[in-house]
C-alpha cells in the first residue's frame, strides 16, 4: 500500500468510450433486475441499481473505488492504492480524490452508512471498524428508460450480452411471499416500547427536542429474501422518491426511499433537501386514508415534529449556501409513500462558490428525519437506546457526477443482507408528546411498505446466520 497523493491514483482508469443504444423492455425496473440477475458488466460481481426521475441506472464492475473508515480514506484503481488518514472533514477528502479521476465525464455510485455521522459529528457515538462510505466508478453503466437502454462500458464485449439479457422474455419475480407478514411486523414490541419511554423522558427533561428511534426486525433463516425478486415486487407496490437495489462493499439491499437527503443540480448549483416527518397509515380504503390524512394535518405532535425538522434543514443549508438564498419552497404537503403518508417539505438554496456537492452532503448527513434535533444530541440518544449499529439503515445510497451533481436517497423502507443475516428496520420520531404505543404502531405501518412484498430465496441459497457486531 502506498500513501501517494491523489494526483496519480487513478491513472489506469479505463475510458468507457462512446455510448451504445439498444432496445429494452417497456418496464425499466424489470430491465434493471434482469441485468442484476445476469451478473453482466464486470468481473467483481458488484452492482448498484438506482432509480431517479423515471430513469433506472445499472452500474457494475468497480473500475475504481473510494472508501472511508475511522482510520483512513482509501482510493484504489487497478494495482494502485492511495491513502490519507481520515481528517475532521472526510467528505472533502473524498471530493479531492475524485477530482483527480482522469476522465471528465465520470460518475460514481455507492453508499454511506449511518455511522458516517460520528465522523461528521464527533463524540456522538462509535464509528466502528467497517467502512462508512463506499463509492465505485463502474466499468459498465446502463441507463434504462421504457424501451431503450444506453450502454457505456470499458469492455465492449459486454454490449452483446447486455443487449441479449434485455431482449429476453419477461420473467415474473421468483420466490414465494411470506406466509404471515403481519405477524412478523408486530413481533417483540417490549424493547422498543422501553426505548421510546426513555427517550420521552430525555425530551421532557430538555436534553433534546426530538429523537428518531428505530428497531431492527430480523428475518428467520427460512425467510431469507431473494433481493432482486423482492425489489421488483416492492417497486410495483410502492411510490418511492427513489428506489435502489445493490450488492456493493459487503452490503446487499433493496429499498424504496421515501425522500432524498440532498439533491445538487449541475450547472445551477441549486441544492435541496426533502424532509418528511409526520406519519399516518395509507390503507386500501380511500375514505379511511382521507380521514387519516386529515388527522395527520391537524395533529399538534406531527406538525411540531415536522416544523422543527424543516427549521433544522434551513439552518444546515445556510452553512453552505449564499446568504438570502435558502427558502422553504414547499411546506407540509402530504406525500403517499407505499403503506404510509407523510408530511413533506422541500428546502432549497444556492451553493456558495466555496462549497461543492460533498460539502452539502456533509452539512445534511445524516438526514434530520432519521436522527432528530439538535442533531448531535439526537445521535447520542440513538447510541444510548439502540443496541446495535444501524449500518446502511438511515444512511444514503447516492450517485455523483463530474459535472457537480449529486443525488442521495435516504435508506428507509429497505430489506438488508449482510454476513449471512437478513432483516428489515423502521423507526419513528419521538417527541415530548409521544406515547410508546403510537410510535410502535408507526414502525409497523412503515414496515408494511416492505414486509408483504418479500420474495423468499430458494432453500439451497440460504447461508448460516452470523451475529451482528455490537456497539
Amino acid at each position: 500500500m502506498t500513501t501517494a497523493p491523489w494526483t496519480s491514483w487513478a491513472d489506469a482508469l479505463p475510458d468507457p468510450g462512446p455510448a451504445h443504444i439498444v432496445e429494452s423492455c417497456a418496464d425499466p425496473a424489470e430491465a434493471a433486475v434482469r441485468l442484476a440477475r445476469s451478473g453482466l458488466g464486470g468481473s467483481a460481481g458488484e452492482y448498484v441499481v438506482y432509480e431517479r426521475a423515471g430513469t433506472w441506472t445499472y452500474a457494475a464492475g468497480p473500475a475504481a473505488t473510494v472508501t472511508v473508515d475511522a482510520e483512513q480514506v482509501t482510493a484504489r484503481c487497478g494495482t494502485r492504492t492511495a491513502t490519507q488518514p481520515t481528517s475532521a472533514t472526510p467528505l472533502e477528502q473524498v471530493a479531492e480524490a475524485l477530482a483527480h479521476l482522469p476522465h471528465r465525464d465520470w460518475r460514481v455510485h455507492g453508499w454511506a452508512a449511518f455511522e458516517l455521522a460520528h465522523l461528521l459529528h464527533p463524540d456522538t457515538g462509535t464509528v466502528g471498524t467497517e467502512p462508512v462510505l463506499h463509492l465505485m466508478v463502474p466499468s459498465t453503466e446502463v441507463e434504462l428508460t421504457p424501451g431503450k437502454a444506453r450502454i457505456r462500458t470499458a469492455d465492449h464485449r459486454q454490449v452483446a450480452g447486455i443487449a441479449e439479457a434485455l431482449a429476453s422474455a419477461v420473467q415474473d419475480p421468483a420466490g414465494a411471499a411470506p406466509a404471515d407478514p403481519e405477524a412478523l411486523v408486530r413481533s417483540d414490541p417490549a424493547a422498543y416500547l422501553r426505548a421510546v419511554a426513555l427517550a420521552v423522558d430525555d425530551i421532557r427533561a430538555a436534553r433534546l427536542h426530538k429523537a428518531v428511534l428505530s428497531r431492527p426486525l430480523p428475518l428467520p433463516e427460512a425467510m431469507a429474501p431473494d433481493l432482486t425478486a423482492t425489489y421488483l415486487a416492492g417497486r410495483r407496490a410502492n411510490t418511492p422518491a427513489r428506489s435502489f437495489l445493490l450488492d456493493l462493499g459487503g452490503w446487499r439491499a433493496a429499498g424504496f426511499s421515501p425522500e432524498t437527503v440532498v439533491e445538487v443540480e449541475a450547472g445551477t448549483r441549486r441544492v435541496s433537501t426533502q424532509p418528511l416527518a409526520g406519519t399516518r397509515a395509507r390503507t386500501a380504503e380511500r375514505d379511511e386514508t382521507a380521514r387519516l390524512r386529515d388527522d395527520l394535518l391537524s395533529d399538534p405532535k406531527e406538525i411540531h415534529e415536522h416544523a422543527i425538522s424543516v427549521r433544522l434543514a434551513v439552518e444546515e443549508l445556510t452553512q453552505v449556501c449564499h446568504p438570502g438564498t435558502v427558502a422553504v419552497e414547499e411546506f407540509m404537503t402530504v406525500r403517499e409513500r407505499g403503506s404510509v403518508q407523510h408530511l413533506a417539505s422541500r428546502v432549497a438554496g444556492q451553493l456558495t462558490d466555496g462549497h461543492g456537492p460533498w460539502d452539502a452532503l456533509a452539512a445534511l448527513f445524516p438526514a434530520i428525519t432519521a436522527t432528530g434535533c439538535p442533531k448531535p444530541a439526537a445521535l447520542r440518544a440513538i447510541s444510548r437506546y439502540e443496541d446495535e449499529p444501524r449500518g446502511l439503515y438511515a444512511g444514503a445510497v447516492l450517485t455523483a457526477d463530474a459535472d457537480g451533481s449529486l443525488d442521495a436517497a435516504l435508506v428507509l423502507r429497505t430489506v438488508f443482507q449482510r454476513d449471512g443475516r437478513s432483516w428489515l428496520r423502521a423507526g419513528a420520531g419521538i417527541m415530548g408528546q409521544s406515547t410508546p404505543e403510537r410510535e410502535w404502531e408507526e414502525t409497523c405501518e412503515k414496515l408494511r411498505s416492505v414486509a408483504p412484498h418479500l420474495r423468499l430465496a430458494p432453500a439451497e441459497h440460504l447461508t448460516p446466520a452470523e451475529p451482528v457486531e455490537q456497539r
